[in-house]
């Protein structure tokens, strides 16, 4: 599908020079002289390698089509996540290094949605928020409200966030599987 180049959004997966790019930043820019253009950072999926391009307004590039697909997680072995889709029970086994450091946040049977480009799994999104057990947790000290009082803490699958002092270990929380931020207690 053709977008305008100021279309271009932070996420996006853009087909460009015989690749699949993820857009990592994007930038509009109107000089005093000149036409407006965008300055878009990327990262190629395939090669995992940036590049910095530059589209004039006028320019059209091609925004990659994925089909999505809602999984359930079942396990991991050392190199490879394992889902299943849960009306055909058919099986499919992602990279550890397409899921990356959300793979943490995998419990058994979380639903998840898996983009497909091409019929090959290239990403997944959790859902928004995760619940999550702390492990250990810093104790709160006592006058240390001046500034924001969240102290470290280490989640049972081994992520460390900040969270309010009044959570202690084996209390469970929700947290933003986006940006890993405490949400609430449960």
């Amino acid at each position: 599908m053709k977008i305008n180049a100021g279309e271009i959004r932070v996420g996006m997966l853009l087909e460009y020079k015989n690749d699949l790019w993820q857009v990592l930043k994007t930038q509009h820019v109107k000089p005093g002289k000149g036409g407006a253009f965008a300055q878009v950072e990327m990262k190629s999926l395939n090669k995992n390698t940036k590049l910095n391009e530059r589209f004039r307004s006028s320019e059209t590039v091609e925004k990659a089509s994925l089909e999505e697909t809602i999984h359930n997680y079942l396990y991991e072995d050392e190199n490879n996540y394992f889902f299943m889709e849960p009306k055909s029970f058919e099986q499919i086994e992602i990279n550890k290094k397409i899921v990356g450091e959300k793979g943490k946040l995998l419990t058994e049977n979380l639903e998840v949605s898996v983009n497909f480009y091409d019929n090959k799994p290239i990403s997944i999104d959790l859902p928004n928020q995760v619940s999550c057990k702390i492990k250990t947790t810093d104790v709160a000290l006592k006058g240390q409200t001046v500034s924001s009082s969240y102290k470290p803490a280490i989640l049972d699958n081994g992520l460390s966030i900040q969270v309010p002092p009044f959570i202690e270990a084996e209390d469970e929380i929700i947290i933003d599987s986006r940006t890993l931020e405490y949400i609430k207690k449960i």
